[in-house]
């Protein structure tokens, strides 16, 4: 291997390097990084452990929201699974177009009865 090769390889390298850790100053100053290092890495809800091989399923909700409403104290931030977290938003969309009513079923009761006529039918036989 020739020495110019060498030497354009070690410069990629710590280009790579360099670049990784900006990338990683910059995710510690964002409130996944900070709530990352606040919280333990569990679900809030389902109390699903993580790792960091699978840490990236656990996602920072807004208790309000407001994605602009981030105290530094991260009174307003709970760490949730993927499957939690859109239940949480999914919850929120329906009571806030009106399907879901606070302290209400989010179901309507079930009229229809499909074995209704199954005696019937079976007694034809």
């Amino acid at each position: 291997m020739t020495q110019k090769k060498t030497s354009m390889n070690k410069d990629r390298l710590n280009q790579i390097v360099t670049e990784a850790r900006r990338n990683q100053e910059l995710r510690e100053q964002s409130y996944r990084g900070q709530a990352l290092k606040m919280y333990p890495w569990v679900c809030g809800r389902c109390a699903r452990e993580f790792d960091h091989k699978n840490l990236n399923e656990l996602t920072v909700h807004h208790k309000d929201h407001d994605h602009d409403n981030n105290p530094p104290d991260g009174s307003n931030w709970e760490l949730l699974c993927l499957y939690c977290h859109d239940n949480e938003h999914s919850k929120y969309e329906q009571m806030r177009f009106g399907s879901l009513q606070p302290g209400k079923s989010s179901a309507p009761a079930a009229t229809h009865n499909p074995f209704a006529d199954l005696k019937t039918l079976l007694n034809k036989k």
